[in-house]
């Protein structure tokens, strides 16, 4: 079974529906990205419980509406305890909403343009144990750099990583969890 959700109802909750559950919504896409990028050295619990206080301060992780911010919506959001009020992330979800909609319209949608990282398929892992997990992998170094040619920020290898897991695109539950299977079998 995998541990990192520990006794946390939301952390078990969050494991077994969303975590590594393969996304294809653009938008929910985004909500991945920003909540990994404002996770960087925090735990994923912190980011979870705000997620909501999140939903509410980012537009509904619109990147169309985030664009518009100004810095009055900057300073806002600098006072707002609901969330991790931390300047360059908040600017950095400015930015990379910005960033995102440029590639969506090149692409067609960011879902093409995300999954060809990992070849438009899950990579499954067969792991035993949490030891085994990578911070990082060769497919979330060229994702970071890829992101990073584009503009966006707060998007290094292990960042591109956590949401790889995230969004479903590594399939990093462990061998022994019944959501591995579950999900190898999609």
């Amino acid at each position: 079974m995998c541990t990192w959700p520990g006794s946390d109802p939301l952390m078990i909750a969050y494991h077994d529906t969303e975590w590594g559950v393969p996304l294809h919504d653009d938008q929910k896409i985004f909500e991945f990205m920003v909540l990994d990028a404002f996770q960087a050295g925090l735990s994923w619990r912190t980011v979870l419980y705000k997620r909501e206080a999140f939903r509410s301060a980012f537009a509904g992780f619109n990147p169309k509406k985030i664009i518009r911010f100004q810095e009055a919506d900057v300073e806002r959001l600098m006072q707002d305890t609901g969330i991790i009020r931390n300047r360059a992330k908040i600017n950095a979800t400015i930015q990379n909403a910005g960033c995102f909609l440029e590639l969506q319209k090149e692409w067609g949608s960011f879902d093409k343009y995300i999954w060809q990282f990992c070849g438009g398929k899950t990579i499954i892992h067969k792991h035993k144990d949490n030891s085994s997990i990578p911070a990082r992998s060769p497919e979330s170094d060229a994702m970071s750099n890829e992101l990073r040619k584009h503009g966006f920020k707060f998007v290094g290898s292990t960042i591109c990583y956590a949401f790889m897991q995230a969004a479903g695109m590594v399939n990093d539950h462990l061998m022994n969890c019944p959501r591995h299977r579950q999900l190898a079998e999609q």
